[in-house]
């Protein structure tokens, strides 16, 4: 029988058994949570052998992995440090809970804390930060903890995040604060329309943030961007109820960073209390909001579709009455089209001292009960073009 094989297929063999030893030596570890004590049961706390794997893999000096099975798993509070030794996977196919006594994580500010974490890939899963408990404390006006942000990723850089699942937020659900060169793509976030501060994203301090693709439905802004976002860009998402997509507010602190490079398009807001925002506080700031374009946008039943608001003051009470130092330049709404719930589809109300400059409008048509709606502005300065429905007011 030996006479019959091959000298073709010896050589195929051999390169067979050489391409599986060299895949094998370079194949990533793995660092499997159960395989360091947690169940899946969604009772049993499984927040050490979360932080044991962490440990394991951010030590490789390989490419590593942690990854998370199917199940329900029961952690508290969780913070990731790094730097790692190589890049990071996680991976996840379970969900996390969150302990149902909302004090268990709500002291910390975070429950689950990426930091300082260079090249790390989040991939799937399902969050629940159970936080009813807390939003109706909150209402009630009783003694509460500050309350969780449920992932963030702070001081990170080269961050993606896809395809997980938020609920119930006690807090903001995403938060990217310091971090460069992040993208999250494909996310569904969910909370009551009535959750409070309940931030779908929140990027502060951080640039070359991209968010593409998902569904953010919540009780505050789809995605706020604060102080210090550099060069966003936020494309294909679908925002609603909720807040819809903000920078601001601005003008919190005089020496404040500013915003900047940010583009938001191809996008649906589902009735929500805004579409596009820039929001500031009237007092002074060196603040600044410049190089922004809205375009592509649909809004069906919202409240304010387009706002500029300088005199920001959410509760009506205790608010600065000054004027807003933050200054508002190079703002494109392009192609926004859909319908309003109130009569002033566009509002562009800026600083009595720093007026709004280089604002262009183009092909705006915002309807109001099947009728034209209303524009309002003032201290605005720029120019429009194309279709515009509501009248252009500068």
């Amino acid at each position: 029988m030996a006479k019959n094989i091959s000298f073709p297929f010896v050589i195929i063999l051999l390169l067979s058994t050489v391409l599986f030893l060299i895949n094998s030596s370079n194949a990533m570890p793995s660092f499997n949570v159960q395989r360091y004590g947690a169940r899946g049961d969604g009772r049993t706390d499984a927040t050490t052998p979360f932080l044991k794997a962490w440990s394991l893999a951010c030590g490789s000096r390989a490419r590593a992995m942690v990854y998370v099975p199917r199940g329900t798993y029961l952690v508290r509070n969780l913070v990731f440090w790094g730097p790692c030794k190589n890049i990071i996977t996680f991976k996840m196919d379970g969900t996390l809970v969150a302990p149902t006594n909302y004090w268990s994580i709500g002291n910390s500010g975070y429950w689950i804390l990426f930091a300082k974490v260079n090249r790390i890939s989040v991939y799937g899963g399902t969050i629940d930060a159970r936080g009813a408990g807390y939003w109706s404390c909150r209402k009630k006006g009783s003694h509460c903890p500050q309350g969780a942000r449920s992932i963030s990723f702070s001081w990170c850089n080269n961050v993606l995040l896809s395809g997980l699942t938020s609920y119930n937020s006690q807090n903001m659900h995403v938060t990217v604060h310091h971090s460069s060169n992040v993208r999250i793509q494909n996310i569904r976030i969910r909370a009551p329309s009535g959750s409070p501060n309940t931030d779908g994203i929140h990027v502060q301090s951080s640039s070359g943030v991209t968010i593409s693709g998902g569904t953010i439905a919540t009780g505050d802004d789809c995605i706020a961007l604060s102080q210090g976002s550099r060069n966003i860009w936020i494309e294909r998402l679908n925002c609603g109820p909720g807040h819809g997509i903000s920078i601001g507010s601005l003008g919190d602190y005089a020496n404040e960073e500013g915003v900047q490079n940010v583009t938001v398009t191809s996008s649906v807001f589902t009735k929500t209390q805004n579409g596009v925002r820039i929001k500031t506080w009237a007092r002074p700031s060196r603040g600044f909001v410049r190089n922004v374009v809205f375009r592509n946008l649909i809004m069906r039943n919202v409240d304010n579709p387009v706002i500029i608001d300088q005199n920001y003051c959410p509760n009506g009470k205790g608010c600065p009455r000054q004027s807003s130092g933050v200054k508002i330049s190079g703002v494109t709404y392009a192609n926004i089209k859909g319908t309003s719930t109130t009569p002033i589809a566009m509002k562009l109300d800026c600083s009595g001292s720093n007026h709004c400059t280089g604002i262009r409008l183009q092909d705006i048509k915002l309807t109001y009960m099947r009728r034209s709606s209303a524009s309002y502005c003032r201290n605005v300065h720029g120019r429009a073009s194309g279709v515009m429905v509501p009248r252009n007011c500068m």
